[in-house]
């Protein structure tokens, strides 16, 4: 997993609404950007409507906010509409960008291992640096931590 003080590794991705970002767009102002298992589950939509209840509150600290998770840009489409999420949802369904964060890892489930996406956060500051890492992420403390740890 990337670790504090290292550079965010750059990637480039669709949102929700099918166009493409790079990380690198949000230079010069915090980021946070955060991988979860899977859209319109319960500890994942937990997650996204905590940020989202928070929201005016991460605007005005100027923060980005990046959800990514494997689903499609489609289902993030969805996703966002039925809970009015009013920040950007990326989709890796290639698993690449997961995988460059250190995300993308063994899970075990009902007896059974595979490779998932974990829930783990990265604050960037504004000069494209890991300022804080949350590699375990409790979905309905999740925009508290970040908020606290986040520049007035």
């Amino acid at each position: 997993m990337i670790a504090e003080g290292e550079t965010a590794p750059d990637f480039e991705l669709e949102t929700d609404s099918g166009e493409s970002v790079r990380l690198s767009d949000f230079r010069g102002r915090p980021v946070v950007l955060y991988f979860y298992p899977k859209d319109n589950t319960p500890g994942c939509t937990k997650e996204a409507c905590g940020i989202r209840d928070a929201w005016s509150e991460f605007e005005r600290r100027g923060a980005a906010v990046l959800g990514v998770s494997a689903d499609s840009v489609a289902s993030h489409e969805r996703f966002k509409a039925k809970y009015h999420l009013p920040f950007t949802l990326l989709a890796d369904s290639e698993h690449r960008v997961a995988e460059l964060y250190g995300t993308w890892q063994p899970k075990h489930f009902a007896g059974k291992s595979f490779l998932g996406m974990v829930r783990a956060t990265f604050l960037i500051d504004t000069e494209g640096k890991v300022a804080r890492v949350w590699p375990k992420v409790d979905p309905s403390k999740h925009a508290d931590w970040v908020l606290a740890e986040l520049p007035e």
